[in-house]
């Protein structure tokens, strides 16, 4: 048996793309809120004041909030250990900086870690995944104000205290490298306002010296909030496991062009490395001054920052998986997308309906990559295949694709342990059915289980149970012997 016995299968959703409520009980909104839906071909646009004319799927998503006790009742037929979630941090602190916490709120994160402990679930809770108090983006400017650190820890200390014995694993940030990588993760992850409403565009735009030390500063915020937590985590909980999360991303060169040899070598050390460094070493690595100079950023530090990064390392390294990226420095090459990437098309890969390319292998090359870096536990906390899936007359989702994705994927998986990686963990990316982050729809579906709802936000919301439901808990119940 490859995995080890106890190992954690399971599945990963965000609030803001399943809990809708988006102003119930207490709640206010978050940046995410002010995200429209969009598709593949029209992106989705932040509005600064919410348009009644316009569809913002976060506001009722699939409505977990009001079934959560279903949804985890299927979670458990499927023989779960883990479900990554996060807390909406509005639905805690509604603006992010009172004092004291939305009573409605705790009691609502209360029941439903109490419902996944019945059914013998272990939640994974992701403490901020793009889910940021608007109050705190308009009057603070997001992550760039070093206020808004003590906010967070207030946060962290409320919630450590709270679900003291109902959850054990934390994430601090969600994919906290996307502030490294595009202005776009400047709003989604740091809660830097644009000036207007504007399109989304998870691409590479002009910035100026200001801006993009303005995103490292907020970045840098995160890493002190980060250790802050970590510390603080630990002495509220000895038995808390805290980790980071990052957007995992295998950037290979195009060539074996020495230029594209060492643009690809740049693409990891500033996509992946800067921030893995950071949290799992307690220090930014040495690329790092040279990318700053070169870029003209300028980071806001504090004396004890250095030391309390230093303390405030995680226990276990966690990320997303999706695609890898190829690097070519010919501008003629075409190019292609996925999960806030750019590259060059691989000749060598097939890729999904909505552009990403499929790479099993290189999930075994980043697990070898991570573990030899770092040397502390890894969990793959997301990984999946966003498809238009298609009800037949009886109900039924034949969802093979799917199957043979995550198949291929837990196959490398399965090889990288026997690598010798440390794995303790993979929880499948939308596990029901949610709204995409990148383009808003509901017709990329990830999801075991299929919600009824359709990219205009119609539908009874009622759930139902796909062939690949089947299959993860075969292999779930078989430890990842079973994956035919």
């Amino acid at each position: 048996m490859t995995f080890p016995k106890n190992f954690l299968w399971g599945g990963a959703v965000a609030a803001n793309q399943c809990e809708g409520a988006w102003n119930a009980d207490g709640k206010k909104d978050s940046t995410a809120d002010h995200m429209t839906a969009g598709t593949l071909s029209s992106p989705r646009e932040f509005t600064l004041q919410i348009d009644p004319a316009k569809n913002y799927p976060s506001h009722e998503a699939i409505d977990l909030y009001h079934h959560y006790r279903e949804d985890i009742a299927l979670f458990g037929e499927m023989g779960f250990k883990v479900f990554r979630l996060s807390i909406n941090w509005t639905r805690i602190y509604p603006e992010g900086d009172e004092d004291k916490p939305n009573q409605k709120g705790l009691d609502y994160y209360r029941d439903l870690f109490e419902t996944c402990h019945k059914y013998g679930i272990e939640p994974l809770v992701t403490i901020s995944h793009y889910e940021f108090p608007y109050h705190l983006a308009e009057k603070y400017g997001g992550w760039s104000d070093r206020r808004v650190i003590g906010f967070y820890k207030n946060y962290c200390r409320t919630i450590f205290t709270e679900f003291k014995g109902l959850v054990h694993y934390w994430l601090t940030f969600n994919e906290i490298n996307i502030l490294a990588m595009m202005p776009a993760g400047g709003m989604m992850a740091g809660g830097l306002l644009p000036k207007t409403d504007t399109s989304f565009q998870f691409r590479p735009q002009p910035e100026t010296p200001e801006e993009i030390s303005r995103r490292f500063t907020a970045l840098h915020n995160q890493f002190v909030a980060s250790a802050e937590a970590v510390l603080l985590g630990h002495e509220i909980d000895p038995e808390n496991h805290i980790g980071c999360m990052i957007a995992g991303g295998a950037s290979y060169p195009y060539s074996c062009n020495p230029k594209d040899i060492l643009a690809a070598q740049k693409a990891m050390q500033i996509g992946n490395w800067l921030c893995g460094d950071v949290q799992c070493r307690g220090a930014y690595p040495a690329f790092a001054k040279r990318y700053f100079e070169e870029n003209h950023v300028t980071v806001h530090m504090e004396p004890g920052d250095e030391e309390l990064l230093q303390e405030g390392k995680v226990d276990f390294y966690s990320f997303s998986y999706y695609m890898s990226s190829t690097i070519s420095t010919d501008p003629e090459k075409a190019k292609t997308g996925g999960n806030m990437m750019f590259g060059v098309k691989n000749p060598y890969l097939q890729s999904s309906e909505w552009g990403w390319q499929i790479d099993p292998d290189g999930l075994r090359w980043y697990l070898n990559e991570v573990y030899n870096r770092y040397q502390i536990p890894v969990m793959v906390v997301e990984n999946g295949l966003g498809a238009g899936d298609k009800v037949e007359a009886d109900g039924s989702i034949h969802d093979s694709y799917r199957i043979d994705y995550l198949r291929r994927h837990i196959q490398a998986m399965e090889e990288a342990v026997r690598d010798g990686v440390d794995l303790i963990g993979y929880t499948v990316w939308g596990c029901i059915d949610l709204v995409s982050a990148s383009t808003g729809e509901m017709k990329k579906r990830y999801g075991f289980i299929y919600v009824d709802k359709d990219n205009d936000g119609h539908g009874t919301l009622a759930r139902s149970r796909k062939d690949s439901f089947y299959w993860y808990k075969k292999v779930i119940a078989s430890n990842g012997e079973d994956m035919d």
